[in-house]
């Protein structure tokens, strides 16, 4: 499965000289976990992740204290271009998703927006990812066998099986037939492996 079959578009974005304050609001309103921020001609400036916006929000509450405690002398943080992240991993819309699953892994980034050129196209978290892992096996099944008859060899029958996203595909088939069969069956969202089986 590539990323732009995961990926949320159009983006939620903002400006590096929103404030804080509305980067919560954006971020809660659109049930997101991070903003990409796009400069004036429309370029990826950064990005700002709720852990980003929750820098120097909180004060202490004395109530939860015995003793008094000392507050930070230095102001909270105003706009987002004071806490996003300026180096931003990013990915192309043709990438495969499971090398975006091992990077966000790797990196632990929880959202990873998508370019075309310099465009942003879309962005993806980790909760899409996980969206498209939660895809029932029957809807799998049937998304597997659609692609199957709109694009697979004339003449191949397959009985095709799901367990936990992994495919399982029995029928007679010669070897460029079980290719395309495997190649269709693996852009089919949810699918975690295939197997073919004459």
């Amino acid at each position: 499965m590539l990323v732009r079959e995961a990926m949320t578009s159009p983006v939620v974005t903002i400006p590096p000289s929103a404030t804080v304050r509305q980067a919560i609001r954006i971020l809660h309103e659109h049930c997101v976990t991070a903003l990409p921020v796009v400069d004036e001609p429309g370029r990826l400036a950064g990005i700002v992740s709720e852990m980003d916006l929750l820098q120097g929000v909180f004060e202490h509450d004395p109530r939860a204290f015995v003793r008094p405690v000392a507050t930070t002398a230095s102001p909270s943080p105003r706009l987002v271009e004071e806490v996003m992240t300026r180096e931003v991993e990013t990915v192309r819309p043709n990438t495969d998703v499971a090398v975006l699953a091992e990077t966000m892994m790797k990196t632990r980034i929880k959202s990873v927006p998508v370019l075309d050129g310099s465009t942003i196209v879309g962005i993806v978290s980790r909760r899409d990812l996980i969206a498209i892992l939660a895809r029932g096996d029957a809807r799998i099944r049937d998304d597997v066998l659609a692609a199957i008859a709109e694009y697979g060899a004339v003449g191949a029958r397959w009985d095709v099986s799901v367990r936990d996203g992994a495919v399982e595909l029995r029928g007679r088939a010669d070897e460029s037939a079980q290719r395309i069969a495997d190649v269709l069956a693996r852009t089919v969202p949810g699918v975690t492996r295939v197997s073919i089986h004459g």
